[in-house]
Protein backbone atom coordinates (compact mmCIF):
# COMPACT_ATOMS: atom_id res chain seq x y z
CA UNK A 1 0.00 0.00 0.00
CA UNK A 2 1.07 3.31 -0.62
CA UNK A 3 1.01 6.48 1.53
CA UNK A 4 -0.36 9.68 1.26
CA UNK A 5 0.07 12.26 2.91
CA UNK A 6 -1.34 16.53 3.93
CA UNK A 7 -0.06 19.35 4.76
CA UNK A 8 -0.20 20.88 8.29
CA UNK A 9 -2.57 23.72 6.78
CA UNK A 10 -4.69 21.41 5.52
CA UNK A 11 -5.14 19.39 8.59
CA UNK A 12 -5.35 22.59 10.84
CA UNK A 13 -8.71 23.42 9.04
CA UNK A 14 -9.68 19.72 8.06
CA UNK A 15 -9.50 16.08 9.96
CA UNK A 16 -6.66 14.79 7.10
CA UNK A 17 -4.81 12.36 8.38
CA UNK A 18 -1.66 10.73 7.31
CA UNK A 19 -3.27 7.06 5.54
CA UNK A 20 -1.60 3.86 4.06
CA UNK A 21 -3.96 3.49 0.77
CA UNK A 22 -4.22 0.74 -2.52
CA UNK A 23 -1.90 1.22 -5.38
CA UNK A 24 -3.71 2.23 -8.53
CA UNK A 25 -3.86 5.86 -9.77
CA UNK A 26 -4.04 9.31 -8.01
CA UNK A 27 -7.48 9.26 -8.15
CA UNK A 28 -8.16 6.07 -6.79
CA UNK A 29 -5.74 6.77 -3.81
CA UNK A 30 -7.84 9.90 -3.13
CA UNK A 31 -11.24 7.83 -3.25
CA UNK A 32 -10.12 6.19 -0.54
CA UNK A 33 -9.15 9.07 1.81
CA UNK A 34 -12.68 9.97 0.62
CA UNK A 35 -14.80 7.45 1.77
CA UNK A 36 -13.68 8.49 5.25
CA UNK A 37 -14.16 11.99 5.21
CA UNK A 38 -16.42 13.21 2.87
CA UNK A 39 -15.57 17.48 3.52
CA UNK A 40 -12.14 16.49 2.05
CA UNK A 41 -13.41 15.87 -1.13
CA UNK A 42 -14.86 19.23 -1.64
CA UNK A 43 -11.38 21.30 -0.67
CA UNK A 44 -9.36 19.27 -2.69
CA UNK A 45 -11.32 18.56 -6.30
CA UNK A 46 -13.77 20.79 -8.20
CA UNK A 47 -17.12 20.31 -9.36
CA UNK A 48 -16.03 18.14 -12.08
CA UNK A 49 -13.36 15.97 -10.24
CA UNK A 50 -10.09 17.15 -11.24
CA UNK A 51 -8.17 19.31 -8.34
CA UNK A 52 -8.45 22.43 -7.64
CA UNK A 53 -6.33 25.42 -8.93
CA UNK A 54 -5.11 25.61 -5.27
CA UNK A 55 -4.31 22.26 -5.02
CA UNK A 56 -1.07 20.28 -5.90
CA UNK A 57 -0.41 16.66 -5.54
CA UNK A 58 2.91 14.80 -5.59
CA UNK A 59 3.95 10.99 -6.36
CA UNK A 60 7.24 10.51 -5.04
CA UNK A 61 8.41 14.12 -5.04
CA UNK A 62 7.39 14.00 -9.01
CA UNK A 63 3.82 16.85 -9.49
CA UNK A 64 1.55 15.06 -11.09
CA UNK A 65 0.43 15.73 -14.27
CA UNK A 66 -2.85 14.49 -14.80
CA UNK A 67 -4.69 17.23 -13.03
CA UNK A 68 -8.14 16.08 -14.42
CA UNK A 69 -8.26 12.76 -14.69
CA UNK A 70 -6.12 12.16 -11.69
CA UNK A 71 -4.71 8.97 -13.69
CA UNK A 72 -1.01 9.33 -12.57
CA UNK A 73 0.31 5.68 -11.33
CA UNK A 74 0.77 4.93 -7.63
CA UNK A 75 3.06 2.57 -6.74
CA UNK A 76 3.27 -0.32 -3.47
CA UNK A 77 5.86 2.02 -2.11
CA UNK A 78 4.42 5.20 -3.74
CA UNK A 79 4.34 8.73 -1.39
CA UNK A 80 2.01 10.96 -2.52
CA UNK A 81 1.75 14.80 -0.65
CA UNK A 82 -0.99 17.20 -1.06
CA UNK A 83 -1.09 20.60 -0.51
CA UNK A 84 -2.16 23.50 -1.07
CA UNK A 85 -0.37 26.36 -2.94
CA UNK A 86 -0.39 29.37 -0.68
CA UNK A 87 -0.61 33.51 -1.78
CA UNK A 88 -1.16 36.20 -0.49
CA UNK A 89 -0.17 40.33 -0.86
Amino acid sequence: MATIAFTPNLRRHLDAESARVPVGTVRSALESVFSTNQRLRSYILDDQGALRQHVVVFIDGRRVTDRARLTDVVNEESEIYVMQALSGG
